[in-house]
């Protein structure tokens, strides 16, 4: 029996290391300019990107640069035209509708249910949350509403990267802002549901919709023409990169356009949020007011309509970033040296440092993983151990038990697979984890002869204990590949 456990650890092993999780990694591919691109690679270091797009505003003028590729079943190198998710870069555009429109009349001190009276908020506070409250994120309003479909959807986003809102539309943003209650109002804690419902309140407020709106207001007149808010059913852009967890998970893009106000379902080039950051930066771009800072944010932070404006030692850098499933962005500018610029990632790893090392701030590096994932890693994939440790001292197995930890060791062996943190533990952990489960399986299936079907006096809830793990596994498994 040792025996075949052992060659079965070292057979399972080998053939495990080809499906083994494979973190991205930046390839060799360049387009642009060569002596930006250079730079990108050295700010980037080593840490889990797949294609970075990058545009870098400076004395008047645009330098582009993309370093990697699109991932995907058809990896392109990367450049200034290539669509990514655009994330929460959305929200100062947003932002500057709110300052576009005050400066034709508009308040910005009008509390949202003015603008949205076939609403029905539960909670007054909510409905009387001011415009201006709303797009510096002091409203109260929590980011999401949570909900069980809320929470089961946030399960599938981290084991199988399904999209957590669910192609939510504006009815469905509404009624989750009808839902919720405010809390700590007056303070900055950053709502991705409060900015969605400003985006449609100013939306209504033209008459129009939300993309409309943006595109007649910020995007036509500085020439963004890249730039989308896509339909649940619409194509994603010709060329667009493919967004990928920091494990190197695919992930599903984002369709929740009912949160378009806050970066839900918005797709950009560096070349066009370049020239976001060159019209805000020069003052010239409509509602670029919205980036003068108006409250305090905390420590060295302070907020506009959208835009945060941080200190770093004698220099004030206005930004935001983006992050949607398998994409992160950073837009930023330090308006007294006149250097702006942009970055795109379409993996799950923060761009921010990035960008502040191009615009010659010091940056730490990435905080690294999260405990959860660095747990799933060094765990899941080690299910097998309990019945390794069964096939060898335990006189009472039975092969009812044997099937039902069998089939939770693949499952928990998948789940390990896409939700460990790859960038950082080696992925051969993961054939490791297979070896072992190959070897109890080995183990248990010399004993499987002797052994009774079950230990104990049968009972239709017998037959639940394997039913339950197949059951998990095929539906995770179904969810992999819809």
């Amino acid at each position: 029996m040792k025996r075949a456990a052992a060659l079965a650890a070292l057979v399972v092993a080998a053939l495990a290391l080809f499906p083994a999780p494979s973190p991205p990694t930046l390839s060799e591919a360049t387009t642009g300019d060569p002596a930006l691109a250079k730079l990108v690679r050295s700010a980037a270091g080593e840490g889990g990107y797949r294609g970075l797009s990058v545009a870098l505003v400076e004395d008047g003028r645009i330098r582009h640069a993309g370093v990697g590729d699109t991932g995907g079943p058809d990896p392109r190198p990367v450049d200034q035209d290539t669509s990514y998710e655009l994330g929460s870069i959305a929200k100062p555009m947003t932002g500057m509708l709110l300052a576009s429109l005050a400066e034709e009349g508009l308040s910005p001190g009008t509390p949202v249910r003015e603008k949205l009276p076939g609403v029905r908020f539960s909670d007054p506070a909510v409905g009387s949350a001011t415009l201006a409250e709303l797009s510096s994120h002091r409203a109260g309003v929590p980011s999401v509403r949570v909900t069980p479909l809320s929470f089961l959807r946030s399960y599938l986003y981290v084991f199988a990267g399904q999209d957590p809102y669910g192609a939510a539309g504006t009815r469905s943003m509404l009624d989750d802002a009808a839902a919720v209650s405010a809390e700590g109002r007056g303070e900055v804690a950053y709502s991705n549901l409060g900015v969605a419902l400003l985006g449609q309140a100013l939306a209504e407020h033209a008459g129009t919709g939300y993309e409309d709106l943006l595109r007649a207001r910020i995007l036509a007149p500085l020439g963004m023409d890249s730039t989308v808010v896509l339909g649940p059913d619409e194509p994603l852009p010709a060329g667009h990169a493919h967004g990928e967890g920091k494990n190197g998970l695919p992930m599903e893009p984002w369709r929740d356009h009912g949160h378009a106000g806050a970066g839900g379902a918005v797709w950009s080039t560096s070349h066009d949020v370049a020239r976001l950051v060159q019209g805000v930066m020069a003052g010239s771009a409509p509602g670029a007011d919205a980036a003068t800072p108006r409250f305090d944010a905390g420590g060295d932070e302070r907020i506009g309509y959208g835009w945060f404006t941080t200190r770093h030692g004698e220099r004030e850098i206005t930004w935001h970033n983006g992050g949607t499933g398998g994409f992160r962005t950073y837009a930023g500018f330090d308006r007294a040296s006149g250097r702006g610029v942009v970055v795109m990632g379409n993996t799950g790893t923060p761009v921010d440092g990035v960008g502040l090392r191009l615009l010659g701030v010091e940056a730490p590096d990435d905080d690294g993983p999260e405990i959860r994932p660095l747990v799933f890693a060094l765990t899941f994939p080690f299910a097998g151990l309990g019945l390794l440790w069964s096939a060898f001292r335990t006189p009472g197995l039975d092969r009812v038990s044997v099937a039902s930890r069998v089939l939770y060791g693949m499952l928990f062996l998948g789940l390990g697979h896409t939700a460990g943190a790859w960038g950082v533990v080696p992925p051969f952990v993961w054939a490791l984890g297979a070896g072992v489960l190959g070897a109890a399986t080995a183990a248990a299936l010399t004993r499987w002869p002797a052994l009774p079907l079950s230990a104990k006096p049968m009972r239709w809830h017998t037959w639940l204990s394997p039913a339950i793990p197949a059951a998990l596994l095929i539906g995770f498994a179904v969810v992999l590949v819809t």
